[in-house]
Parts: structure tokens; sequence; C-alpha cells
């Protein structure tokens, strides 16, 4: 079966920018795109564009989103639905599995940070595949050559589509690099363990013994974002944990805060622990 990507699609020109992504992935991925339409949704439809929901506004929104699906270089469907996005990508992925979600920047200003990342930490709760979540700006650095993988040094489970990031090496020719930051006096986890981890999950086909940099910071975020720019990388890669994306302050969460904060694109592995 051809892998899929849903791309979260809105009806502004400015969440194209996530679908131009996710086709210049899908070509060498060699997958089809599914533009996935909430039209109830608050951040891909906002009650501010009511104008959007009437009858007439909602023909044309399915027109502009058959003409865009039309222009794509891959096969590309459009659904669009009346239930929330969660319920939506739920009914989706329960149909066909994608190999990736993505998420970009909602074009409605000002759109609050905060209704992105709530709406990313939701979709991962719901349906745990892979997420990719496109800033505003620096999602122009294609294709991803550098990719960085955060890791707190803690053994993980991955859910599903734990061969996406090999996948994703192997179809942009991309380089791998692994950090994993300390933000207290505590004696880290040595690198054997932290390359055993990620090794367990086949999260890359080969991981050389010198890949992994530990380094200390003052807060987690800050430290990884900094190594993601002194690195170059074009894509950062995190693995959320489900406890995480269960508590309720969801503010405190490494995986919301670097969503919020960070300048390159964001995959997001949902893991089972």
């Amino acid at each position: 079966m051809t892998p899929s990507i849903v791309v979260l699609t809105d009806f502004f020109a400015v969440s194209n920018r996530a679908l131009s992504y996710a086709a210049g992935l899908a070509v060498p991925l060699k997958a089809s795109l599914l533009l996935l339409h909430a039209r109830h949704d608050e951040l891909l439809a906002p009650a501010a564009f009511a104008s959007r929901h009437t009858t007439d506004g909602e023909l044309k929104t399915a027109y502009a989103l058959e003409k865009l699906a039309a222009a794509q270089p891959v096969a590309t469907d459009v659904d669009i639905s009346s239930f929330s996005l969660a319920e939506a990508l739920q009914e989706v992925v329960g149909q066909r599995p994608p190999l990736l979600v993505v998420l970009g920047r909602a074009g409605a200003e000002p759109t609050p940070e905060d209704l992105v990342t709530a709406t990313a930490m939701d979709l991962l709760r719901h349906t745990p595949y892979p997420l990719l979540v496109i800033p505003l700006a620096g999602w122009d650095a294609f294709p991803p050559r550098r990719l960085l993988l955060a890791v707190d040094g803690e053994p993980f489970s991955l859910v599903e589509y734990r061969d996406v990031l090999n996948q994703l090496l192997h179809a942009t020719q991309g380089t791998f690099s692994l950090v994993q930051v300390t933000d207290n006096g505590d004696t880290p986890p040595s690198a054997a363990a932290v390359l055993d981890t990620v090794r367990t999950n086949d999260l890359v086909s080969e991981l050389a013994e010198n890949s992994l940099r530990q380094v200390y910071q003052n807060t987690i975020v800050g430290g990884v974002l900094q190594e993601a720019a002194g690195e170059q990388a074009d894509m950062l890669v995190v693995v959320a944990r489900r406890h995480s994306l269960l508590g309720g302050l969801f503010h405190r969460s490494v995986t919301a805060q670097l969503l919020r904060e960070s300048a390159i694109p964001v995959l997001v592995l949902p893991a089972a622990d």
C-alpha cells in the first residue's frame, strides 16, 4: 500500500507552506497526500470567518481544496469533515494509517501560539502517529538535510511508524545527530545506554558511537534549541511520552515548549510510555 501523508489544511494561503513542505517530502518518500479540513475547527476554520460556514462558503472551500489537490506533484485526495479535528483525524487514520501527519501555523492573524500547540498535543493524545509541525518561518530549508534527534536519556518505546525517521533520512539523503540535554546536577545516563535505546527502537539503520552529544544547560528546551542552531539542523525530532501528552499543564511539557519555540520544523514521535 502506498504510504500517505495527511496535511491538516485551513483555507488560508499561509498553510499551503505546510502543504508545500509535505508535498516535497511525498515525492522522495513515494507517498500520496490527503488534505484534511475540519470545517468547524477553531484552528483550521476560526469563528471570525463565519462567512465560510455558509453553504456557498463551504462549496467554495471544497472547490479551492480540490483545485489545490490537483496542483500537487503526487496523488492527492481531499477530505472535508464536520467532526472536530481530532475526531476527523481518528476517522481518517482508521481507514488509511498515515506515515506522517503535517500541521502548519494557521493563516488567521493573530493566532494564539497556545492554540497551535494545544491542537498538536490533542492530536498526539488521540491519534498517536508521527506529527510534523511546520513553523511560519524556517519551513523553506528544504529538503531537510540535517536532522537532530533530542532524547531525555530514559528508555522509551515508540507507538507507530518507528521507521519514519529512517525513511526520511534515506529519502532526503540527510545526516543524523543525537543530543541528550541535562538541566540539573544529576549524573546523565551513559552514552551507551542512550544509544541502545535508540537502536532498540530501530529509529535509524546506522548509529555511530560518536553520533551522541551529551550537554548540560539551564533548561532542557534552551539546550535543545541551542544545539539545533549550533548544528544548523533543519528538522528537530523529539519523542513525546504518554504522560506528557495526558498531563493537563501542557505548558510545562518540553514537547509543547519546543513546538512553540522552535524556528525549524519539529517531528514528534509518540511513545507508548
